[in-house]
């Protein structure tokens, strides 16, 4: 998915840092050109990936390092 790999490599390139906003559904569905159901998609994989954490209401955001990998 276009979509996913593009947020997955800007990701890992420090484009967007934790705690960083991901761009929203609305802007992705500009910016690729793809369906809104897509867009969320990419956004619910990257949360069962644990790249990104959603605050209803507020965005979808990088999620920071564990400084603890037992946590």
């Amino acid at each position: 998915m276009r979509v996913l790999d593009t947020l997955v490599a800007e990701i890992a390139e420090g484009k967007y840092a934790p705690g960083d906003p991901i761009p929203s559904d609305a802007d992705l569905v500009k910016r690729f050109k793809v369906a809104r159901e897509t867009a969320r998609r990419a956004v619910r994989v990257l949360r069962e990936r644990g790249l990104v954490e959603t605050e209803w209401g507020r965005g979808s955001f990088v999620k920071r390092a564990k400084q603890n990998p037992e946590e």
